[in-house]
């Protein structure tokens, strides 16, 4: 009898090693097949009514050159083909359309917001959809075209002088002013013509002159919002409500990693909140650019560098040519994010990442895409091969062509592309 019970204990053991070795296949199957599911899925096309329903869902392809180069699947979410073109987008309607449902903006009011372009045009794209209008305050160093866009949208566009967050004249803070002085032109017009609780007569559409003319707001304005993208929460629902579960359908779950720069902090924050909360295994990743400290907030927990502790922190340390992302402060946004690590990357990486997936993939992105695709190849090396990594694609290039993509511009700053391949990342 002890041949017979030997001989079960090795069927036993067999059976266990086969069914282990069947789990770990079928997981890998199974991210497999759920990539070639969604690669080769076809969807009905059916109208979407209106570009406010036309936002959102965006294709997630397989960078091609970078998956092949890694041994990692490195997928992108193709936010530049939201109707006005960048991940904002999502921002700006939710945004909008929570201050609608609270009634701190009412139909006829004015959006404003500060913003170095890409949530500047997205607010001007969809405003219009909901009544509304839309002034924004740039700071003079953004790429021209991003104002030239926002102007041809029908949004009053205000330049100012690039400063300091602290300064009352940074162009977050000129814009939370504008809305103030629109809620006030708002107030004396209504206590104008309800004055003494009867209707002013109006001659061609104008009240007394105890209601004068705005020179920055029309005179039938219903008030001001300001959108305060950094701060407004209503920036992270937007991504945990939308691209967080989009990404996770998307990829039938299957995916390792999740990495992106950050500006407000939005995206970031409510993508890896959403992902994490559906799978903790899966590593969310910072991707910082020159001049912000965000880096050194994810990885010491401060946010200034072991030098800036010895006094030496400058007043106005270097910024990026990648528009849109790395900031010096803490975000209500950003504070929501849930990170395993961070990343830092350089402009000449952003630079070289950018025009090395325009010849290989045919992909011609912003300045932040391509940051972001930096943190993608770094997660790749960081985790090695196998690997399933998501990133986003927040805009194209069309909107940074005066400076990130100009030759003479990049040449004064010493970034001229040079790298044939990918070696400005170690890869040979």
């Amino acid at each position: 009898m002890a041949p017979a019970r030997a001989t079960g204990a090795m069927a036993a053991a067999a059976a266990i090693a086969i069914a282990v070795v069947s789990y770990c296949y079928s997981c890998k199957s199974k991210k497999r097949s759920n990539l070639n599911f969604f690669f080769s899925k076809k969807k009905k096309l059916e109208p979407r009514k209106g570009v406010v329903d036309a936002i959102g869902n965006t294709p997630l392809i397989r960078i091609n050159s970078l998956s092949d180069a890694t041994g990692c699947e490195i997928l992108g979410k193709c936010e530049f083909l939201n109707p006005g073109g960048s991940v904002k987008d999502r921002v700006a309607v939710k945004i909008i359309e929570e201050a609608l449902e609270s009634g701190k903006l009412t139909e006829g009011g004015v959006v404003t917001e500060g913003s170095a372009g890409s949530t500047a045009i997205s607010i001007a794209t969809v405003a219009p959809n909901y009544g509304c209008k839309c002034h924004v305050v740039i700071p003079d160093d953004a790429a021209i075209e991003k104002a030239q866009i926002i102007e041809a949208l029908g949004a009053t566009v205000e330049r100012v002088r690039p400063v300091s967050i602290t300064h009352r004249d940074h162009f977050v803070n000129v814009a939370r002013r504008r809305a103030l002085e629109a809620n006030e032109l708002a107030s004396k017009h209504q206590n104008t013509a309800f004055k003494d609780g009867k209707d002013m007569e109006y001659i061609n559409g104008h009240g007394s002159n105890e209601a004068k003319e705005s020179s920055t707001f029309p005179s039938d304005c219903t008030g001001g919002f300001f959108a305060d993208q950094f701060e407004n929460i209503a920036n992270f629902r937007a991504h945990y409500e939308g691209t967080g579960p989009e990404i996770w359908e998307q990829t039938g779950g299957c995916l390792d990693a999740f990495v992106a720069a950050a500006g407000t902090g939005g995206t970031v924050a409510g993508v890896s909140r959403f992902l994490q909360e559906k799978n903790s295994n899966i590593k969310c990743f910072l991707i910082d650019p020159p001049g912000s400290s965000l880096f050194n907030k994810v990885t010491r927990g401060v946010m200034y560098t072991k030098e800036e502790a010895e006094g030496q922190r400058l007043k106005n340390p270097f910024d990026t040519i990648t528009e849109g992302i790395g900031i010096n402060r803490l975000t209500q946004n950003f504070m929501m994010a849930k990170l395993d690590g961070a990343f830092r990357g350089t402009d000449r990486e952003a630079v070289e990442m950018s025009r090395y997936l325009v010849k290989n993939d045919g992909l011609f992105l912003g300045s932040s895409s391509a940051m972001n695709c930096v943190g993608a190849v770094r997660a790749a090396q960081l985790l090695g091969p196998g690997h399933t990594i998501v990133t986003i694609l927040c805009d194209s290039g069309m909107r940074h062509l005066s400076k990130f993509y100009d030759a003479q511009y990049l040449s004064l700053h010493g970034l001229t592309p040079t790298a044939t391949g990918l070696e400005f990342l170690g890869i040979k």
